[in-house]
């Protein structure tokens, strides 16, 4: 199992296709489980980066989301977006071999609606978290 050969033999496909060359595998009791390359163009997904494409087909394969006992290898350091669906997923390891230098400096408004309700969706949440223990 040569996971730098397959990352960039990803990437070079990602990169024929006019796709960000950014790739991932991921990989179970030392076997590759799931791969993908950004698809972003193509699809004309936002969410479509090869860490997120990999992680469905990984739980896909799985039957299950919790991937604890999974590592996760990529070509570039993941974006904020992709860490924060890797930590959702409980993947235990993440290597990547380019750090990612880019940084957005995007800026878009945010701010708290219908706060004087808020207890509502707060109840729902607990009842919801109480009934799965």
């Amino acid at each position: 199992m040569n996971i730098e050969k397959e990352l960039l033999k990803l990437s070079k496909k990602a990169f024929k296709k006019n796709e960000m060359p950014v790739s991932c595998i991921i990989v179970c009791n030392n076997k590759i489980i799931s791969k993908a390359y950004n698809k972003k163009n193509s699809s004309n997904s936002v969410i479509d980066h090869a860490e997120i494409i990999a992680i469905r087909k990984a739980a896909k394969k799985l039957k299950r989301w919790n991937l604890s006992d999974c590592e996760l290898y990529c070509s570039l350091k993941p974006c904020k977006m992709c860490e924060e669906v890797i930590k959702q997923s409980y993947i235990k390891k993440v290597y990547y071999v380019l750090d990612n230098e880019k940084v957005i400096n995007y800026k878009y408004d945010i701010e708290q609606v219908f706060a004087n309700n808020s207890e509502n969706f707060q109840k729902i949440i607990k009842e919801f978290f109480v009934n799965k223990r």
